[in-house]
């Protein structure tokens, strides 16, 4: 009789084992808040815009509280408002949108590529209007979205190209690293994500100066100077603390990387002969693996037959923003971006995290395998 259990217990993400490796640069880092006192932006708020706009090669990087008051400004900032129209993918978390709405203007979906869940070029240009002022690829799961072709578009139509790099740290596209690919690029630092901070917090990375130093007004009140507002702003400002802690981690992130990236050889091999849908690289990409998304039409059973043995398991996402009842829009219905459909029926997140154990990997395949 198969056993129900596994001697090992696989969690889906542990940030208490990543805390423990850096334990006393995060406790100093912390101790230096305290003592200087600096807790909303700052000198660690500053350096670590420096750094991470220097890590993904553009010359401006504005951090704020969330990934999502990234998006949210980087629209703004490129003149976003009401009646306009934005073009991205239904296959995405629901922040994407959200900030977009936040602005007044309107979501516009394209369907994503089955192999890698990110944009479909092809599908670009069908959808733009003369109300278009914006394109959105979204680098799912860490990897990627075919950017060239993206770009050309976006120069040809004179639109403003904005990239959602929530997941995607570190990635590149042909050698070029995510965040100096497009106009604006929008990052997350929430606590699960491959650089994550203890708490939220986002950045908008930029080569652009004026976007620049509009989003830095508009984290912060609108202000040019104290008490001095020039544009209706909003409290969108990085803790300090939130500053201190990332440019700690920031120094880890490569070796992280490559580490979830070593997991993911090694699923690979592992898995290869279970039948599901295995994540792949792009020629040219650098994936980094924020999630490792599998696919298969028994999801359910998938999933129980996996916690039954100790493995926990995620959704990335279950339902694609098109459906989701508060974002309902009269111009799309189920079967209007049958891949995002399909996709959203069929992935499976494994565990994905640095500090996972040849151990842990041998684990989840032995869950998989009914071992």
């Amino acid at each position: 009789m198969a056993s129900t259990s596994t001697a090992v217990t696989v969690p889906f993400l542990d940030l208490k084992a990543q805390y423990h490796s850096i334990k006393p640069e995060i406790d100093a880092a912390i101790a230096k808040i305290l003592e200087t006192s600096q807790f909303v932006l700052g000198e660690e708020v500053a350096g670590f815009e420096r750094e991470f706009a220097a890590y993904c090669g553009a010359a401006h990087g504005v951090a704020v509280n969330s990934g999502t008051s990234a998006l949210h400004l980087a629209f703004l900032a490129a003149g976003i408002g009401p009646g306009d129209e934005v073009i991205t993918i239904p296959h995405t978390f629901v922040a994407t949108v959200a900030a977009i709405r936040y602005t007044g203007a309107r979501a516009v979906f394209v369907d994503v590529d089955p192999v890698t869940f990110t944009m479909d070029p092809g599908k670009v240009e069908a959808a733009i209007t003369p109300r278009t002022r914006a394109i959105v690829p979204v680098h799912l799961y860490g990897h990627p979205a075919d950017m060239d072709p993206i770009v050309d578009i976006a120069r040809r139509r004179k639109l403003v190209l904005v990239e959602d790099a929530a997941q995607a740290h570190g990635a590149q596209y042909k050698g070029r690293p995510v965040g100096s690919l497009g106009d604006m690029a929008c990052f997350s630092f929430y606590p699960g994500k491959n650089l994550g901070a203890y708490g939220e917090g986002g950045l908008v990375a930029t080569g652009n100066e004026e976007y620049a130093r509009t989003i830095r007004m508009l984290r912060d009140w609108g202000q040019d100077r104290k008490y001095h507002h020039v544009l209706a702003g909003y409290n969108y400002r990085m803790e300090g603390m939130q500053g201190a802690i990332l440019r700690v981690k920031l120094r880890h992130l490569e070796k992280w990387t490559e580490a979830r990236r070593s997991h993911a050889a090694r699923y690979r091999t592992l898995l290869a002969d279970t039948g599901l849908g295995l994540p792949s690289e792009a020629a040219g990409c650098r994936h980094v693996y924020h999630v490792y998304a599998v696919r298969t039409r028994e999801r359910e059973s998938l999933m129980k037959k996996l916690g039954d043995r100790g493995v926990q398991t995620g959704i990335h996402y279950p339902v694609p923003v098109h459906l989701q009842p508060a974002y309902a829009d009269a111009a799309w219905s189920k079967s209007s971006f049958p891949h995002s459909e399909k996709a959203a029926d069929e992935v499976v997140s494994l565990p994905m995290y640095p500090e996972m154990t040849e151990e842990h990997l041998l684990a989840v395949s032995q869950a998989l395998h009914g071992r």
